[in-house]
């Protein structure tokens, strides 16, 4: 992410922060923005171009995107106001804006958490995941399936989130997408995201010693993903973002394997 989309997705974040009115209809209307900037080049190309002057970009958005409503044009036209890196930089901060109006819209949800046992459902069923991912349907019939899928068992949030973003992978795939949301998620919420890979299911006093271990160490509110994965064999294995702290058994095996090797 280059230092001008940087500065521009934290402006826009405040500006969405800043809005009043934020409704999962925004939330949804933000995605279709976002969409609408993939389908056209030509548009995603005007909102983004640096050399461009901002009123004409803004001018742009109040023309193109005049049936949504008041709070997300001014979303839309606090971004574009914005310098960012490139195109691609501009519709990935829409993007992370429609997954942000959906949280703020939910604050009474468990978006994050729901968004990753969705994760791990499609983690665990390969078919489904290809289903997902594949070329060959439409953009809506993924969608639809997704919201058949989580229909009654997760808050609406979530289900506009994991049906918006499948319609337009752009190359990534379905975990991938999901990860980030996630991400997105705990961070309106103040909180960092710690994946848990344990053998065994943790109980709730172990998890919370573990978040409280965690959140003094890296400061602010943990929010826990744990994972019971058989591989670890014993012990923890915790990420968070690019840092790893891994203690299990197996670990521990590989590098006396690597030593007994060297």
């Amino acid at each position: 992410m280059g230092s001008a989309t940087t500065q521009a997705l934290e402006a826009s974040t405040n500006a969405l922060a800043a809005t009043s009115g934020v409704t999962l209809d925004s939330a949804a209307e933000l995605f279709a923005a976002a969409r609408a900037l993939v389908e056209s080049s030509q548009l995603s190309g005007a909102l983004a171009d640096p050399t461009a002057p901002a009123e004409a970009r803004t001018a742009l958005v109040a023309g193109v995107f005049a049936g949504a409503s008041a709070s997300t044009r001014a979303v839309l036209t606090a971004a574009v106001a914005e310098r960012w890196s490139s195109a691609s930089d501009l519709i990935d901060g829409i993007e992370e804006l429609a997954v942000r109006a959906a949280a703020i819209a939910s604050p009474n949800d468990d978006v994050a958490g729901e968004l990753f046992g969705f994760s791990r459902a499609v983690a665990d069923n390969p078919e489904f995941e290809l289903a997902l991912g594949s070329r060959l349907g439409s953009a809506d019939a993924r969608s639809a399936l997704v919201q058949k899928v989580l229909a009654g068992s997760v808050s609406p949030a979530t289900v506009l989130i994991a049906s918006s973003l499948v319609r337009e992978p752009r190359d990534r795939r379905v975990r991938q997408l999901l990860r980030r949301a996630i991400r997105i998620v705990s961070a309106q919420a103040g909180r960092t995201v710690a994946t848990v890979h344990t053998a065994t299911p943790l109980t709730a006093a172990q998890q919370e010693r573990l978040r409280d271990a965690l959140s003094r160490r890296y400061g602010g509110e943990i929010s826990l993903n744990v994972v019971t994965d058989p591989g670890v064999v014993g012990g923890l294995r915790v990420q968070i973002a690019d840092d790893v702290i891994d203690g299990s058994i197996s670990a521990r095996l590989a590098e006396l394997r690597q030593k007994l090797a060297s």
